[in-house]
């Protein structure tokens, strides 16, 4: 039976941390970002208009700033084994991040089979970035429908990972999902939840919901 794993990146596979906070750390600008993520929280900017303010923020950045971020960041433990584990079995892997894609791109090197996240010009920032290019929440639940349409995969064959309410609006649209130590908002809208430091562990218990799991357009 053909399976649809969909992972959210940032607090999810990246635990407690951010591809933003990451960057910030190794470009010595972190304290300007908490200002525009403070900003985000109060709600002077939306996603489009945070994701607008990076490439000013980070004029300088390179490819090779980004992969070291991206190898010295939090990472769950497990991750290769279950994208090995699910390409095995025959079944699709998915992330789908709000997170900047030249950060994101990099989870291809891990085993899983697509990446979606918003599309920023090339490094170093030589073109202005399109607003249409950054993903939103309800971007999660568009992209998911069309991936597994493209599949032949009804509802009930995509299990869902996530931990922050900008994974809510997919949550409430599947109905397997496993929260990934999320805070109770998102854990209350899951089917499961998990908490630790292994994706196995949360694969292991999502796997547990494919008994039940029927096809259906």
């Amino acid at each position: 039976m053909g399976i649809l794993h969909i992972f959210d990146m940032d607090g999810t596979l990246l635990a407690g941390s951010t591809a933003s906070l990451e960057i910030a750390r190794h470009t010595g600008t972190t304290p300007r970002l908490l200002e525009m993520e403070a900003r985000f929280a109060a709600g002077e900017l939306d996603t489009q208009g945070f994701s607008a303010a990076l490439p000013g923020l980070w004029a300088d950045l390179t490819p090779q700033v980004v992969a070291a971020a991206y190898a010295a960041a939090p990472w769950l433990g497990g991750i290769a084994e279950v994208c090995a584990d699910i390409r095995a079995r025959g079944e699709h892997s998915l992330v789908i991040t709000m997170a900047p894609d030249f950060f994101a791109r990099h989870l291809l090197e891990l085993g899983f089979d697509e990446v979606a996240a918003s599309s920023f010009p090339p490094l170093p920032f030589t073109a202005p970035l399109d607003p249409g290019g950054v993903l939103t929440p309800a971007d999660k639940v568009r992209i998911a429908d069309s991936t597994r349409a493209r599949l032949g995969l009804g509802r009930e064959q995509c299990l869902a990972y996530g931990d922050s309410m900008s994974d809510a609006p997919l949550f409430r649209h599947l109905p397997h999902t496993v929260a990934v130590n999320a805070d109770h908002h998102l854990a209350d809208l899951a089917a499961l939840d998990y908490r630790g430091d292994d994706l196995t562990e949360a694969y292991r218990l999502a796997r547990t919901l494919l008994p039940t799991v029927t096809p259906t357009p």
